[in-house]
């Protein structure tokens, strides 16, 4: 989407204003044709035409005031969560996991973090950046920190994870965060 909706936007109002002129043929027509119908039946068709009518113009007048259009609502979507994900996340296991929204497998990847540490076989540095991921992701998807999670986090948390937790969870739907963060998961891959 390099246009980031431009052009997805010119194209909806395109069909809007296809479909406001196939409304106002189907009014003219319905006139043209009224003697040919039982009264019930006209009302009715009329009726459904207006209401039609009514519900494309609304549409049109908010996507001409600047009110709705793609590159708004969906570009400004899809660029916070691709910068914050980016920027906060550096393990693709991580991100996966969070793009799915998987809680359970994230403090499970935590607990084996715990045991790995204790037995050498990963570093304090790594084990701290991963943890943090880790806990950041689950207070994002609404999970229940311990106190020591908590201060841990408060200690340890970068501005990149502090900005991600600024980002507003109401930025997407799971399949166009899982979407990004596969992304993002294959960038890091390479």
């Amino acid at each position: 989407m390099a246009s980031r909706g431009t052009t997805e936007t010119s194209k909806l109002k395109q069909n809007l204003e296809e479909q406001l002129d196939r409304l106002m043929q189907q009014l003219q027509d319905l006139e043209e044709c009224r003697e040919e119908l039982d009264a019930d039946e006209y009302e009715e068709t009329k009726k459904e035409t207006l209401e039609q009518l009514s519900e494309i113009n609304d549409s049109l007048k908010k996507i001409m005031s600047g009110d709705m259009t793609l590159v708004d609502e969906l570009s400004a979507m899809q660029l916070a969560i691709q910068a914050a994900i980016s920027q906060a996340f550096k393990t693709p296991e991580v991100i996966r996991m969070f793009a799915k929204k998987q809680p359970r497998q994230l403090r499970t990847r935590l607990a084996e973090m715990d045991r790995d540490l204790m037995v050498g076989k990963l570093g304090r540095d790594l084990y701290t950046q991963q943890k943090v991921e880790i806990l950041t992701a689950l207070r994002k998807l609404g999970e229940k920190l311990t106190p020591d999670d908590e201060m841990f986090l408060s200690a340890n948390a970068g501005t990149a994870l502090s900005q991600f937790e600024r980002v507003s969870p109401d930025l997407g739907s799971g399949a166009k965060v899982f979407a990004l963060a596969s992304f993002e998961v294959e960038k890091a891959k390479q």
